[in-house]
């Protein structure tokens, strides 16, 4: 029997489904971190007395920074998923790119913008 050289197209649908589910959620967790970075939902510390301005604009500093970073990755993911996008419509989604293997439907489901198999990443950790 000759080993699978790419998914079938229906397979491809299915994870299509699974990435955009994914890419939307992304997307709105973006916006949600965009807004506290940008302060775009007014809630800031003009509205608290002075006593406790000083504090919390620490913590705001800091709050910001930390979405900012977050902001950062998510906007990574959600790159990453847009090219596995385009690796469906190719119909070169799931091939490993060190091996030219499939990679386990397994592990794409759970990461669906893998573009190594489980073997090629560890092997990449050893270098």
């Amino acid at each position: 029997m000759k080993e699978k050289t790419r998914y079938s197209n229906a397979e491809l649908e299915e994870f299509k489904e699974i990435i955009l589910k994914k890419l939307e959620l992304a997307k709105n967790e973006f916006e949600n971190l965009r807004a506290t970075v940008t302060n775009a939902n007014e809630n800031d510390t003009e509205d608290t007395s002075p006593t406790f301005k000083n504090m919390e604009e620490g913590a705001s500093t800091l709050s910001k920074e930390d979405a900012g970073r977050l902001a950062q990755r998510q906007m990574k993911f959600i790159q990453n998923l847009q090219a596995a996008l385009i690796r469906i419509e190719n119909k070169t989604y799931g091939v490993c790119r060190e091996t030219g293997k499939l990679i386990p439907k397994e592990r794409l489901r759970a990461v669906p913008h893998a573009t190594l198999s489980i073997e090629a990443k560890e092997d990449q950790s050893r270098r």
